[in-house]
């Protein structure tokens, strides 16, 4: 059974009256990571991927920055232990309380949430042709198993210039969804991601692109709208923003020179 769809009974009303019916319903359940017996974060999260999760949000809030930083990575229930191989320098003081659709999570300041941004990416490593990235969003459709059960999850997709999805994770937070994608990653090696294009299916907000930015990650789409952060950040660290993506137009925001149209 899928852990991140559920089978709830309800009740159906329609054109030709009521009546008694199941759906399949995104499962929302809380998830505790800790690193040692300490608690870092507490986040709400569809069950699956664990592991990816907790590593995806240690490495893009800066906490490890390498593999071997990671001894091991337990999870059980709603509870991921971390072990590292040395005590990290600093657990910050915070509590990071996640939601579903957390935007900055545990961040202190506008400047705290610049910091934990790495160096502007390079530029000349990847480019997309405008035609193959209005393919995206179809080939993101056909991965998104939960959605399709459910109609009730993000998706976070990895491609190359080709077009080809590389990798592809939901979740019921649009955040958490591209921390299991960047965990996966990190896990195995593929960071930073320079040659690829991260494709959510929500708005793009100010941490999807920092999160893009920290993994090395050169270009962000969305089906939805940036904000003016979000925009703002993409500049700084010169990443491509797109958003409004469709299999007939999209805006860009910043970066266009990584998109090819002649």
């Amino acid at each position: 059974m899928n852990p991140a769809c559920a089978q709830l009974a309800v009740l159906r009303f329609g054109s030709d009256g009521v009546s008694t019916s199941s759906d399949s319903v995104a499962v929302e359940a809380p998830l505790e990571i800790l690193v040692g017996e300490r608690h870092l974060a507490m986040t709400m999260r569809t069950p699956g991927h664990d592991e990816e999760l907790a590593a995806g949000f240690l490495f893009t809030e800066g906490l490890v920055q390498h593999r071997n930083q990671i001894r091991s990575l337990t999870g059980a229930g709603n509870r991921v232990v971390v072990e590292t191989a040395a005590p990290l320098p600093v657990l910050p003081a915070r509590q990071f309380t996640m939601t579903s659709a957390c935007g900055v999570c545990g961040k202190t300041s506008v400047e705290d949430l610049f910091s934990s941004g790495k160096q502007p990416i390079p530029q000349d490593v990847f480019t997309i042709h405008s035609d193959t990235l209005r393919t995206l969003p179809e080939v993101l459709r056909q991965s998104q198993t939960g959605f399709h059960q459910t109609g009730g999850l993000h998706a976070a997709g990895l491609f190359d210039a080709q077009g080809r999805a590389i990798l592809v994770r939901e979740d019921v937070g649009r955040h958490n969804a591209v921390d299991k994608l960047i965990g996966s990653l990190f896990l195995t090696g593929l960071l930073p991601a320079q040659k690829h294009i991260l494709l959510v299916s929500s708005r793009a907000s100010f941490e999807l692109v920092q999160k893009s930015g920290i993994a090395g990650i050169p270009m962000l789409a969305a089906i939805g709208a940036p904000s003016t952060l979000a925009v703002e950040t993409a500049q700084r660290f010169g990443i491509t923003l797109a958003g409004f993506l469709r299999e007939d137009r999209f805006n860009v925001y910043a970066g266009e020179h990584r998109i090819v149209h002649s």
